[in-house]
């Protein structure tokens, strides 16, 4: 048993001395990189992208498309999404929900009244259910999807959150559907 625990030791040391292998006291992988990836040192002291040379052989179609490809991930980089407060604190060791319109009054021992505010509590206030502290909550946002610079523009329908926007589509489609068979009913 022992001889065989021995030659497996040595099989994974011989792989590992093969896939690792010390040059002057650095140990680094074995697999180099292509020669394309590195930077070619000139003789005064320069460094040659090679990104550049690839982008000179590369077709206009291909530069087109990269160029559109770097624009879309700035636009990506610059869409912040608003976020709007529901009046809500959510705990983060029993998930209980403090709600700013309820309070804690509905809870056993709940001396907080409806409307007050979650940054008004005193600090020695605990989750009612887990006894959790109250920086263990989190504020419960929604967020509003699109650029915060467009928030203001339209008929006040861009501050939407996701589901007043699917409220009001679908909504407006019932209604017509509605409207559309009260017709027939009228003849």
């Amino acid at each position: 048993m022992m001889k065989i625990v021995l030659l497996l030791v040595l099989l994974m040391a011989s792989s590992l001395s093969e896939a690792f292998s010390i040059h002057g006291g650095i140990t680094t992988r074995s697999l180099q990189r292509p020669a394309s990836l590195v930077a070619v040192r000139m003789s005064e002291g320069q460094t040659v992208d090679p990104m550049e040379e690839a982008m000179d052989t590369v077709d206009d179609e291909t530069k087109k498309q990269m160029e559109k490809a770097k624009r879309a991930q700035e636009l990506r980089e610059q869409e912040v999404f608003m976020t709007k407060s529901t009046g809500k604190h959510k705990c983060t060791n029993c998930d209980w929900e403090y709600d700013q319109e309820k309070g804690d009054s509905m809870m056993i021992g709940g001396m907080i009244k409806p409307g007050t505010e979650f940054k008004e509590l005193p600090a020695d206030w605990r989750c009612p259910v887990c006894r959790a502290s109250k920086d263990a909550f989190v504020e419960v946002v929604e967020e509003i999807p699109g650029f915060e610079v467009n928030q203001g523009y339209g008929f006040g329908t861009n501050s939407w959150t996701a589901g007043q926007k699917n409220l009001a589509i679908f909504g407006g489609l019932g209604l017509f559907f509605f409207l559309f068979l009260g017709g027939y009913a009228l003849s």
